[in-house]
């Protein structure tokens, strides 16, 4: 998978793209711990039933990032990458810390979404939700590189598939540079505080709230709460995973499919 970077006045993002479909989906993934541009293929297999049917853009976050950078910042950047690649009423799926920035992006931008899909997301991200992101923290900051992986993964992935995946964790965090561990505390840190909660009435588009009852990272309320704000709205759609933890995006068998039907119905 060939990597591209969008160059502006202002900042330089890498992002990536597959498919041949006339229309476009744009994915922006949650915090990761290292670069998303390094599991490219892996995302490039995993959305190969849309690849016909749409080309798929997926955006890292700005490679020079600054050392405050919030997710209302985040969300500035990426849509000024949009802009600079002609995007326009594209269909936008974030999952995590990527579906707050798109929350952002639909409210600020109404020209660049036609249909919105957040995936275990929040519109405010309360002190009790920021705690385990900010438990990552501190393994980042102190230089622990397994702890921080086996804790990342414990806590989005359900205990069998934890398990699994240790391994693979474990040889993960050996890859993991100063860089990386620099880059992954300033945007876990940008999510402390977001709220767009009291504006999600001014998002224009269709919108699909996936959460997980068993979200371990941002809690099962925060998907509640966007439901709670939304649902008088004919065009807003709710579906509660049971079992598959907070990256259900990657452990739901018919993820891709459900957001499939929502953005071709």
């Amino acid at each position: 998978m060939k990597i591209e970077k969008i160059r502006t006045e202002w900042m330089t993002m890498e992002y990536f793209a597959f498919g041949k479909g006339e229309k476009t989906l744009v994915i922006l993934p949650g915090l990761s711990i290292q670069s998303v541009t390094g599991a490219a293929d892996a995302i490039a297999e995993a959305y190969r039933s849309l690849a016909d049917m749409y080309t798929i853009y997926v955006f890292d976050r700005r490679s020079d990032i600054p050392s405050h950078y919030s997710v209302h910042e985040m969300a500035r950047d990426t849509a000024e990458a949009f802009q600079a690649l002609g995007l326009k009423k594209v269909c936008l799926f974030g999952a995590s810390q990527g579906g707050m920035m798109a929350l952002v992006i639909a409210i600020e931008h109404p020209e660049l979404v036609g249909k919105l899909v957040l995936g275990s997301s929040s519109a405010h991200v309360k002190d009790e939700q920021y705690a385990v992101l900010e438990d990552w923290v501190h393994l980042a900051k102190a230089g622990d590189r397994t702890g921080l992986y086996l804790a990342f993964g414990r806590e989005i992935y359900p205990p069998e598939v934890f398990e699994q995946y240790r391994e693979m964790l474990t040889a993960a965090a050996k890859t993991v540079t100063d860089e990386d561990l620099r880059r992954f505390i300033i945007l876990a840190e940008g999510t402390k505080g977001f709220n767009v909660a009291d504006k999600l009435d001014r998002i224009e588009c269709p919108v699909l709230a996936i959460g997980v009852f068993e979200d371990s990272v941002l809690d099962s309320d925060a998907t509640m709460e966007i439901a709670e704000k939304l649902d008088i709205r004919p065009d807003f759609r709710l579906y509660m995973y049971v079992g598959f933890g907070h990256a259900a995006f990657d452990t739901a068998p018919d993820y891709r499919e459900r957001i499939l039907r929502f953005l071709e119905g």
